[in-house]
């Protein structure tokens, strides 16, 4: 049995920092500063892939290695400051983190789809406004129970890692690291 492209999840945690809740978004303007610049470098990247694409079938491992590493150091990001799912400060680039992200290497990729990714992917963006305008909401709640009891309500916290787990597939699929079309699911 093949192994899924893409694997992403986060431990529940058993309790949660009242304190940090209030200062997360100030701890992580260094992350966001820094992924900004790369995250421009890594849409030149995959604008140099594409054609790379185009041209041999592959998207090569050190730019796909390079972009998959900016995806998952955002996606780390998230986990901590956007949804507040993890105290644990991540790691700038590499470095353990209570996050599993995986995503398997392409050895070859359709020289077809990269022409029309960006119009499949039109369903998704639609289905993720909706979810991304719900989890706005439940994510405030989330905030208020957490910073009142400790604990991050349970139901809650699984919407959300699906939500971003659905939202990183979408975008591994728009850097072209991957052909495994994203299935409209939180699983």
């Amino acid at each position: 049995m093949q192994q899924p492209s893409f694997v992403f999840d986060v431990p529940y945690p058993p309790r949660l920092s009242r304190l940090l809740l209030l200062v997360k978004w100030l701890l992580v303007i260094p992350h966001v500063a820094v992924l900004w610049l790369l995250g421009l470098l890594a849409s030149v990247v995959t604008i140099v892939a594409w054609f790379a694409i185009l041209i041999t079938g592959r998207y090569p491992l050190g730019m796909w290695t390079f972009v998959v590493g900016v995806v998952q150091w955002s996606t780390r990001v998230s986990v901590y400051a956007t949804y507040y799912l993890r105290d644990d400060y991540p790691p700038f680039g590499e470095g353990p983190y209570p996050m599993e992200f995986r995503v398997r290497y392409p050895e070859r990729l359709s020289r077809l789809l990269i022409f029309v990714k960006w119009l499949l992917i039109i369903p998704h963006a639609f289905a993720l406004m909706v979810l991304g305008t719900v989890a706005g909401f439940t994510v405030l709640v989330s905030w208020f129970a957490t910073l009142i009891t400790g604990h991050y309500p349970e139901g809650l916290f699984r919407f959300h890692v699906g939500v971003l787990r659905w939202a990183t597939r979408v975008s591994l699929y728009m850097a072209l690291l991957t052909d495994d079309y994203p299935p409209f699911s939180l699983d």
